[in-house]
C-alpha cells in the first residue's frame, strides 16, 4: 500500500468535511441527519481525487455516499458513551468495546456506499436508480401511513404495535417489498435490485438472530439496530463476492476498521478534555472529532483506490431523469428532511411565533398529526420546483450560471450544499444560543470557511490521476486482520487510559451505567405504557 501518492489536499478536506457535517448531524441526528456528511465527504473525495472521470459523478458518489452514511445514524449510541465514563470497570471495556463495533458499522456503511459508484460502469449504475427511488417512494408512504393510522409519539413509541425491540424492522420490509416490485416490472432481479435485497434481507438475519435468537442486547431498553447494521456489513460483503467488486469489499472493511478507531478515540478524547476541568460543551468535540477522524479513516482509503479503481466514462449517456433525480434528492429532499426541524425548533422557542400562520401550521411535515402541508413546506415546494425546471431547461441550453466544466458543477453542488446546512443548522441553534454553542457552530464556520478555499484551489493543486484493474482481495483480507487488531488493542489500551484518568471513580458528563453485575441499572423489560420511552 504506497501511502505516498495520497493527496493530503484531499485528506484535509476530507476530514474537515465529515467533521463539519457531523458536528451538524449531531443537531439534527438519526438517519438524515447522518446523511449530511456523507455527502459532504463524497463530494471532496471526488473533487480532490485528481480523476477527472470521477468529477463526472460527482453528484452520483454524493448521493451513495449519504445513503450509506445514513444507516448508522439508525444505531444508538449514547448509553454506550455513558458506559465509557462508568465507575464499574467491566461496563468501560464493554463501553469502548461498543464504541469501535458502532464506529465499525457506521463507518463500514458509509465507505461502502461512497466506493460503489467508483466500480460500476454506466450501465449497472443506472440499474440502481429505479429501485432506489421506489425504496424512497415506500419509506415516505411508510411515514404517512403509520402516522395516520397510529399516529404514534416518539416519547411513547414502545406503545405502538410495531414496537419490536425499538428498531426499523418496518422500514427494511418496505425496502425488501419495493424492490422486489422492481423486480417484477423489469422481469427479474439485477444489481441494483439485489443491492437492497441482500442488505434488506441480511438486516433481518443479523437481527433476528443477534437479538431474537442469541439475546444479546447492547444498550438495552435502547434500540438494537445495530444488529441490523451488522447484517447489512455481512450483505454488502456477500453482494460484492457474487459480482466482483473487491474494490467496494475492500473500502468497506478499511473505512470500517478506521472508523471504530474514529469513534472510540473520539470518546477517549472527550474524558481526557473533561479531566482538565475546564468547562465547555465537550460533547460537540467529541462528535467533530469524531467526524474529522471518520473522514480521514475514508480519505486514506480512498487514496489507495485512487489508481487502482477502473476508469469510468467521462461522457456516459445518462437518462436525464436520472441526473436532476440525484440532484435533487441531495440538495433538496436531504436538506428539507433536515431542515424541518429547525423549524420546528423556533415554534417551541420563539415566544411571538405562533405554530399556525393564517390557518396553516408553520411546518406541517407533510404528516398527517402536524397539518400536512405547512409555510416551510411550500416554500420547499417552490425551491424544488425550480430546481427541477432550471435543470431541465440547462439540459435543452445551457444556462450561464452553471459552469461548463465538471469540476466547477462539482464545486457549487459542494459549496451551495456546504452552506445551505451550515446555515439553517446556525438558524436551529440561534434561538436558544449561548456561549458554549460557539463550540459547536462557531467551529463549524470557520471550518467551513477552510473547505470553501480548499475545495477552489484544491482541483489545481492535486496531479491528475488515472484509473486501472487491481485486485484488492488481499489487501481486503489484511485489513480485516489488523482491524480485529486494532479493536482488541485500542479497547484495552482506552480502557487503562481511562482508569489511569479516573481511577475506579465515575467520570463526570455522562450519567452512571453499570451493565453488567449485581448493581447493574440495566433495564430488563419493556418500558411500560405510559411512562415515556427511555
Amino acid at each position: 500500500m504506497d501511502m505516498a501518492v495520497i493527496p493530503w489536499e484531499m485528506v484535509l478536506l476530507c476530514g474537515l468535511s465529515l467533521c463539519v457535517g457531523w458536528g451538524i448531524r449531531g443537531n439534527f441526528g438519526h438517519e438524515y441527519g447522518a446523511a449530511l456528511p456523507g455527502a459532504l465527504a463524497a463530494m471532496a473525495i471526488v473533487l480532490l481525487s485528481g480523476r477527472e472521470d470521477w468529477w463526472r459523478h460527482v453528484h452520483y458518489f454524493a448521493l451513495f455516499g449519504a445513503l450509506g452514511w445514513s444507516f448508522g445514524g439508525s444505531m444508538s449510541y449514547m448509553m454506550v458513551v455513558g458506559y465509557s465514563h462508568s465507575s464499574h470497570s467491566p461496563t468501560v471495556l464493554y463501553g469502548f468495546a461498543n464504541l469501535f463495533a458502532i464506529g465499525f458499522l457506521w463507518a463500514a456503511l458509509g465507505g461502502a456506499g461512497t466506493a460503489l459508484p467508483a466500480f460500476l460502469t454506466h450501465t449497472q449504475l443506472s440499474l440502481f436508480f429505479t429501485p432506489i427511488a421506489a425504496v424512497f417512494i415506500g419509506w415516505s408512504l411508510q411515514a404517512v401511513i403509520i402516522d395516520h393510522v397510529l399516529a404514534p409519539r416518539r416519547m411513547q413509541r414502545h406503545e405502538s404495535p410495531l414496537y419490536w425491540y425499538d428498531t426499523d424492522w418496518v422500514s427494511a420490509l418496505v425496502a425488501i417489498v419495493a424492490a422486489l416490485i422492481v423486480a417484477l416490472f423489469r422481469g427479474g432481479l439485477d444489481m441494483g435490485t439485489n443491492l437492497v435485497l441482500y442488505t434488506g434481507i441480511c438486516w433481518f438475519g443479523g437481527f433476528l438472530l443477534l437479538v431474537n435468537v442469541c439475546r444479546l442486547r447492547m444498550t438495552p431498553p435502547r434500540g438494537d439496530n445495530w444488529a441490523g447494521c451488522v447484517g447489512m456489513v455481512i450483505g454488502i460483503l456477500g453482494y460484492c463476492s457474487r459480482y466482483e467488486l473487491s474494490g467496494v469489499a475492500f473500502a468497506t472493511v478499511m473505512t470500517g476498521f478506521a472508523g471504530g478507531v474514529a469513534f472510540s478515540f473520539g470518546q477517549l478524547l472527550k474524558l481526557i478534555y473533561i479531566r482538565t476541568g475546564l468547562q465547555t460543551n465537550w460533547h460537540s468535540v467529541m462528535e467533530q472529532t469524531q467526524g474529522f477522524l471518520f473522514g480521514l479513516g475514508i480519505a486514506v482509503t480512498f487514496g489507495l483506490l485512487l489508481n487502482r479503481a477502473p476508469t469510468l466514462e467521462v461522457d456516459p449517456n445518462f437518462p436525464q431523469w436520472m441526473e436532476i433525480f440525484t440532484a435533487f434528492c441531495v440538495l433538496i429532499a436531504l436538506t428539507y428532511l433536515n431542515y424541518r426541524k429547525a423549524a420546528g425548533t423556533w415554534v417551541g422557542s420563539v415566544e411571538g411565533l405562533p405554530e399556525r400562520l393564517f390557518g396553516l401550521p408553520v411546518v406541517g411535515w407533510f404528516r398527517h398529526s402536524r397539518g400536512w402541508i405547512g409555510w416551510f413546506e411550500i416554500f420547499y415546494i417552490g425551491i424544488g420546483i425550480a430546481c427541477v425546471w432550471l435543470l431541465s431547461v440547462h439540459f435543452q441550453e445551457p444556462l450561464a450560471f452553471i459552469p461548463t466544466s465538471w469540476v466547477g458543477k462539482g464545486q457549487l453542488l459542494y459549496l451551495v450544499f456546504l452552506w445551505w446546512i451550515i446555515i439553517f443548522n446556525f438558524e436551529r441553534a440561534l434561538v436558544g444560543f449561548t456561549p458554549h454553542r460557539l463550540v459547536t457552530e462557531g467551529v463549524i464556520v470557520l471550518n467551513g470557511i477552510i473547505c470553501t478555499v480548499l475545495i477552489v484551489l484544491g482541483p489545481q493543486m492535486v496531479p491528475k490521476q488515472t484509473g486501472g484493474l487491481f485486485s484488492f482481495s488481499a489487501w481486503t483480507l489484511k485489513a480485516l486482520i489488523w482491524g480485529i487488531v486494532a479493536l482488541v488493542g485500542t479497547t484495552v489500551i482506552f480502557w487503562v487510559i481511562k482508569h489511569a484518568l479516573y481511577g475506579q471513580s465515575h467520570a463526570p458528563g455522562a450519567s452512571l451505567h453499570i451493565r453488567f453485575g449485581q448493581d447493574s441499572n440495566a433495564p430488563k423489560e419493556k418500558p411500560k405504557a405510559g411512562t415515556p420511552h427511555p
